[in-house]
């Protein structure tokens, strides 16, 4: 397969915008990495028009899908795990052309998972998991169900990945195989939730009240990267900490997340006067640092 698929990728391999060249073939009991398709050929590139490039081929009753996807566009994807497959693809692939030992990098580095990037990766998974359960509990508070369980389902699945993070490990398609080995508490909690034979409203009840407990104890490793950033400034607008180039990846979630951390007493509050009449400019510093 490798040699009909070579002139598809040979000419690239010359330019030295290229910097690694991997093939993820199919196979058997996980067709669904290669979205069903019989090889993927993987392109990184330094810089391109296009962060992300795919065509797909045919090749006798074969077919074949080629990405091509920038460093920053790769780099996004594995900060935020907003492309999970790409996990897999980088684990299953055989590398067909890598320059200056790049691939072998970046392997080692997916491998070995430095805490810093640990640290950011629980972050964001934390804030996530903050929006689903405050979400979530304001529906469950107006009685809306049904709503109230997406929202729970998908915190849930927010602190199994977190979990996961927190072990050294990256969270894969098969998260709840993997939380089930590490944290098999957490996996209660859904198996509760998804087969317990009481009604709704009471599985919701009980699994807000098990999530207020797990999630406090996790609020000191997911809230460790936001709170390093803001100890960088005693007092911070909320302008500023939107922008703050750091905290760009929290996106959405930032205002609310910031608000848990202040009903935590982790960050304050500093009113500041002014020109209006009884109105206050209201800013935040970090009360409690963690490390």
């Amino acid at each position: 397969m490798e040699d009909i698929l070579r002139s598809i990728y040979q000419e690239r391999t010359s330019q030295a915008n290229t910097l690694g060249v991997l093939l993820i073939e199919k196979k058997l009991k996980s067709y669904h990495i290669t979205d069903s398709f019989d090889v993927i050929l993987l392109i990184i590139v330094k810089d391109a028009e296009q962060p992300i490039f795919i065509k797909h081929y045919s090749f006798g009753e074969k077919k074949a899908a080629m990405h091509i996807i920038t460093e920053a566009q790769l780099k996004e994807w594995l900060l935020l795990g907003s492309n999970r497959k790409l996990f897999e693809w980088l684990d299953m692939s055989k590398v067909l052309f890598d320059r200056n030992e790049y691939i072998a990098d970046l392997k080692k580095e997916l491998w070995e998972f430095p805490f810093y990037g640990r640290k950011i990766k629980m972050g964001l998974e934390f804030s996530k998991l903050v929006r689903r359960y405050v979400d979530g509990k304001a529906l469950f508070e107006e009685h809306l169900y049904l709503d109230a369980y997406n929202h729970v389902v998908h915190s849930l699945h927010h602190l199994a990945r977190l979990a996961v993070i927190e072990n050294g490990l990256h969270p894969e398609l098969t998260v709840w195989h993997q939380v089930k080995q590490i944290e098999p508490e957490i996996f209660k909690l859904y198996e509760e939730l998804v087969n317990s034979e009481e009604t709704l409203e009471k599985r919701l009840e009980l699994l807000f009240l098990a999530s207020e407990f797990m999630i406090h104890s996790k609020i000191h490793l997911g809230a460790a990267h936001i709170l390093d950033v803001l100890n960088a400034k005693d007092v911070w607008q909320i302008n500023d900490i939107m922008n703050e180039k750091e905290l760009l990846p929290y996106s959405l979630d930032l205002e609310i997340f910031l608000g848990y951390l202040i009903e935590k007493r982790l960050v304050e509050v500093v009113n500041v006067e002014t020109k209006g009449h009884g109105i206050l400019h209201r800013n935040y510093r970090v009360i409690e640092k963690l490390f």
